[in-house]
């Protein structure tokens, strides 16, 4: 949504059949979270991206991510992308269970599934018609839910935090920094004070050809991510909140 810190606040250790099934609210409370934000490129709107996270079954979530460029930019490099993440909460600890892509960009038509069978500590990855086995422990996650991790878990200026995940054939820990406090405008108007994180990822998000990214939470005990900025070859893209609520 990350060199390397050895420090780490979150840490998996292997989960065996005596793991015991939890509450999603117990590790996981963004359930009934809706975000919608405007994705500009440097000043100019640029499309749209919508989240939606909902229950599954008694102890699972589902985290569903749809961006589309405008009519205008369509005519550039159109962008229709789904992500969708999928986990379970084994204790405290969250777990990725699935995590697939539909991403349609400039004309290339992009299908991935990551299925992660933390039983058996391996991970199913195909990507289009391609298709591998990847030995993978328990407790590894996606990216975007290393992404709510950091929001439970956020890390100091003193201590980044590094996250195990699996992501488009690559096993590595996401370390996550905070750069500093700053306040900006929130959806009433006023000014929020916000950590300013940024995630050292190895992998490419929604919208591809991504560097060096920043996000923007409240400092409060939702943090809720108001900002997001990307570099990428040609200006930034720029992500901010419009709407909000929690069911």
């Amino acid at each position: 949504m990350l060199k390397r810190s050895k420090f780490a606040v979150v840490l998996f250790s292997l989960l065996c059949s005596s793991q015991v099934w939890a509450a999603t609210s117990d590790c996981f409370p963004f359930v009934g979270e809706h975000y919608k934000y405007d994705v500009g490129w440097e000043f100019v709107n640029a499309g749209t991206a919508e989240v939606k996270v909902t229950q599954r079954g008694e102890n699972g979530y589902q985290v569903h991510n749809f961006a589309r460029t405008n009519g205008f930019f369509d005519m550039f490099k159109k962008v229709r992308d789904t992500l969708v993440s999928e986990g379970i909460c084994l204790g405290d600890k969250m777990q990725s269970t699935l995590f697939w892509t539909d991403q349609l960009e400039k004309g290339n038509h992009t299908k991935k599934r990551i299925d992660y069978l933390w039983q058996e500590n391996k991970v199913k990855y195909q990507n289009n018609e391609k298709k591998l086995t990847f030995d993978v422990q328990a407790g590894h996650l996606s990216v975007l839910d290393a992404f709510y991790l950091t929001r439970l878990h956020p890390p100091t200026k003193d201590h980044p935090i590094s996250i195990p995940v699996f992501d488009s054939e690559k096993k590595y820990d996401v370390v996550v920094k905070l750069l500093k406090h700053q306040k900006i405008v929130g959806l009433d108007g006023k000014r929020i004070d916000c950590l300013v994180i940024q995630p050292e990822l190895k992998t490419e998000g929604v919208f591809t050809s991504v560097g060096v990214i920043k996000i923007w939470l409240t400092n409060d005990a939702r943090r809720i991510p108001l900002k997001i900025t990307a570099k990428i070859k040609i200006g930034r893209i720029v992500v901010r909140l419009t709407e909000y609520s929690k069911t």
